[in-house]
């Protein structure tokens, strides 16, 4: 049931960030160019959007994945060693994702 809720959550955050990235990097009012984009890149606050946008969408993606391996019944009985593995790997690619936000 907490995965199910985490779903729904992450879902719910990714309808605000998917619509905010949709609208400030695909169609941005105005001319863009390199500078605006870099100038984008280099602000705090940006740069703490694009760390929570990345963050709902490994929960969101890693716990569907999770959730569809485990409903398979023959995977059930490896349900606790495919959480770590989610959980690592989420984890992995949350501080890679990280540092390349950072990196700009």
């Amino acid at each position: 049931m907490r995965i199910f809720l985490l779903q729904r959550w992450t879902a719910i955050a990714l309808l605000f960030f998917l619509t905010l990235h949709m609208v400030v990097v695909h169609y941005p009012p105005g001319h863009i160019n390199v500078d605006r984009v870099l100038e984008r890149l280099d602000n705090p606050l940006w740069k703490a959007i694009d760390i929570a946008f990345l963050a709902a969408v490994l929960t969101h993606a890693l716990a569907g994945a999770y959730v569809v391996i485990t409903d398979v019944q023959r995977f059930n009985v490896y349900r606790r060693a495919l959480a770590w593995v989610v959980v690592i790997a989420g984890a992995l690619l949350f501080v890679y994702g990280t540092q390349t936000i950072l990196a700009f």
